[in-house]
């Protein structure tokens, strides 16, 4: 195999000026001519391994050290560059390469000015945030990319399209499926398309859930895909070809800002139509109300997955046959957030859903547990809150599996229609509270937004509180407040 090329003109030219020499005092001392210092300077010649260790045992520099300033500087430059704002200035890797091994000081300096602007412009979020919830709406704008403004735009809205609900409903109806969905959606795609849906292996379709080959006619799915997810996709493609135009019209009114976002939000309102023809509403809603909205009782009587019951129990919100108003957070163990619904939209302002101290985060120590709490926000705001694990696609023995945590919440009030409330604690004998209230976890819509003192689990000073550090004595965390 051959040896990769090391090119450090900038590295050696650095030092040299750090130990105030001329190209020829240093040429003289590493035992090479004056024009090849030059040019190793200049990155036209690469260091061989017997300059390396001339350099490491004259300057005491680490071989290592060579290498890894510039895939550093690479590294710092491709986060910059892959910022919305800039995503399209730079057409490869090769020009950031170049500039990290010439210039490494300039390219570490761009990338503190870069973290600098995202510091700023999360304080500007939080702080517009804030606003919001006193009333004060704000005009600020950051640069998004297109999955971020869909994202935006369904967590502000509510969780319902009613024509894309008529059109399930009279698709159900003309199916007619019985027990059977998926074989009643085969046989539509067969006998009115002519495609059929084919399972294939792993090693056949690696990268794929499902993909539609339009010269073969045929609906290919991943077997990674369990039984409830196959039906989702077959029921997906159903409604992009049954529901198309109910679909665009609902993509026309989110108003969105680019091709790129209108493809994310048809394919995230292919999911909501395929939920809605898998659990017509009137039959789901009826059904919801009578369980209690016990998620596991709807999944069995569905036949369909927790995560595709729960998040269906967030559309119910016809006027004439309103459900319970949840809202939905997935989240993955690193706390990425994946999606966020509601029936009225997702609460931001009055929730939030940043706080580490909710359910979410320690349902991944209790995989499959359903954990269930009220939870009080600091303006005394209280919302019962469920919590699980899902695990996602099946993969083989040698991969990881993925697994994301789902909460459902609503406001506290509701917690008597619901079969979680009676999960719920009451008031200990003795204690202060009312009767029919139960004890509340205090949490906060996120750190740099919550003001509560004292907090085990505070991850970021809040950004309306000057920091009171004292050498004297610590805190309960490292952002104390004064």
């Amino acid at each position: 195999m051959a040896e990769q090329k090391i090119f450090a003109g900038p590295r050696i030219r650095r030092l040299r000026k750090a130990e105030g020499l001329t190209q020829t005092a240093m040429a003289e001392g590493l035992g090479i001519s004056p024009s090849y210092l030059n040019l190793i300077e200049r990155n036209q010649r690469p260091l061989t391994v017997q300059l390396i260790l001339k350099l490491s045992s004259v300057y005491r520099i680490e071989p290592d050290d060579l290498q890894e300033a510039a895939g550093s500087a690479v590294s710092l430059l491709k986060e910059v560059f892959s910022d919305p704002l800039l995503a399209g200035e730079v057409p490869g890797d090769q020009e950031l390469i170049e500039a990290a091994e010439t210039t490494p000081n300039i390219a570490s300096a761009i990338a503190k000015l870069y973290r600098a602007y995202c510091e700023q412009n999360s304080r500007l979020t939080d702080l517009s945030e804030m606003l919001a919830r006193a009333g004060h709406g704000t005009s600020l704008a950051a640069t998004r990319m297109p999955i971020d403004e869909v994202h935006e735009v369904f967590e502000t809205r509510a969780n319902f399209f009613p024509e894309i609900e008529e059109e399930a409903e009279a698709f159900s109806k003309l199916l007619d499926p019985g027990d059977d969905l998926t074989g009643a959606l085969k046989q539509w795609l067969k006998s009115e398309y002519g495609i059929s849906v084919q399972v294939l292996p792993v090693a056949t379709m690696p990268n794929w859930r499902r993909r539609f080959d339009r010269h073969s006619r045929r609906l290919f799915l991943s077997e990674r895909l369990s039984p409830f997810d196959q039906l989702r996709e077959i029921a997906m493609e159903a409604s992009l070809i049954r529901k198309r135009v109910a679909i665009e019209a609902a993509i026309e009114e989110l108003a969105l800002s680019s091709d790129e976002a209108r493809r994310f939000a048809r394919f995230e309102l292919a999911r909501y139509a395929a939920h809605a023809l898998m659990m017509p509403y009137p039959a789901f809603q009826a059904a919801a109300s009578r369980a209690r909205y016990d998620i596991d009782v709807l999944k069995s009587r569905f036949a369909v997955s927790y995560e595709q019951a729960a998040n269906r129990l967030t559309m119910l919100a016809r006027p004439s046959a309103p459900g319970v108003p949840f809202f939905m957070l997935e989240i993955d163990n690193a706390g990425n957030r994946f999606r966020r619904a509601g029936s009225r939209g997702f609460p931001r302002q009055r929730f939030g859903g940043g706080c580490p101290k909710l359910p979410i985060h320690a349902a991944f120590m209790q995989p499959g547990q359903i954990l269930v709490e009220a939870v009080e926000m600091p303006d005394g705001a209280e919302f019962l809150v469920i919590a699980r694990t899902l695990e996602g696609l099946q993969g083989a023995f040698s991969e990881r599996p993925r697994r994301t945590a789902l909460m459902l919440g609503c406001d506290i009030g509701f917690k008597d229609e619901i079969v979680y409330g009676t999960a719920l604690p009451g008031p200990a004998p003795g204690s202060s509270l009312r009767a029919g209230h139960v004890p509340a976890t205090p949490v906060g819509p996120a750190c740099r937004l919550c003001e509560r003192t004292g907090c085990l689990a505070r991850a970021e000073p809040p950004v309306t509180k000057p920091l009171g550090l004292d050498e004297r004595g610590t805190g309960l965390n490292a952002f104390d407040f004064v």
